[in-house]
């Protein structure tokens, strides 16, 4: 008797792989996000390095002694292809304000993910952070059509488990034990973003962004949480 897998394991997929992220530029109206290049980006990236004395509690490096040890590891960073590293840069001053990469790149399967993000003080909580983050569920989604977006963190990251919320992301579970940071455990909190779940989050995303939700000082009106009928 011949097996129906159709029963078995769901409907064969018509998805055909996804395309590799390119190592090429990601315009947004205020901010770019740029392949990393040390020599142009390093100045300002360590500049910021040394802005946040908590920018590195969860990170597996930094900080950076000097300029040059910062250009060293932008200099592994520019040669490696996943992770896939981009700068974020600020348009109204074109300056360097953060990072963030494309790693664990599966076309075939259809799955990604964003990590490796860090961000300016200036930065945070601005619309430019949170045009960066949607940049790149835009290029996943729509331009590159991956079905499945993922974010992950450290338990105790408790800024970055509130972001994933914030943009859309569904919390997926603990895994415990994953990893040794620092010589420490890492207990990691596994999000995800599906294809299906995505034009809705653009939706909110793009009412947010608007410019009607800004007032002259360029603080929000409404919350992007509030915008999302998801929620």
């Amino acid at each position: 008797m011949a097996l129906d897998y159709d029963q078995i394991l769901g409907p064969e997929l018509t998805f055909k792989g996804a395309v590799p992220p390119p190592k090429a530029p990601i315009d947004g109206k205020t901010v770019r996000l740029e392949p990393i290049e040390p020599a142009r980006h390093v100045a300002d990236l360590y500049e910021v390095s040394k802005s946040d004395d908590t920018l590195w509690n969860y990170m597996g490096y930094g900080p950076f002694a000097d300029q040059a040890a910062m250009k060293t590891w932008l200099d592994g960073c520019a040669a490696s292809s996943d992770p896939l590293f981009f700068a974020i840069i600020d348009k109204a001053t074109a300056r360097t304000v953060g990072m963030l990469s494309f790693m664990r790149i599966d076309a075939k399967g259809g799955a990604i993910e964003i990590g490796h993000i860090w961000f300016a003080p200036i930065l945070k909580q601005t619309r430019q952070a949170t045009e960066a983050i949607f940049l790149t569920m835009r290029e996943t989604f729509d331009r590159w059509g991956y079905r499945r977006l993922e974010w992950k963190c450290n338990s105790r990251n408790m800024p970055s488990r509130a972001a994933a919320l914030r943009f859309g992301f569904t919390y997926e579970g603990l895994f415990r034990q994953h990893l040794i940071v620092r010589g420490r455990n890492r207990d990691t909190c596994w999000f995800s973003m599906l294809d299906g779940e995505w034009p809705e989050v653009k939706a909110a995303f793009e009412r947010w962004l608007d410019p009607s939700n800004f007032d002259a000082a360029g603080k929000q009106k409404k919350p992007l949480a509030a915008r999302r009928p998801f929620t």
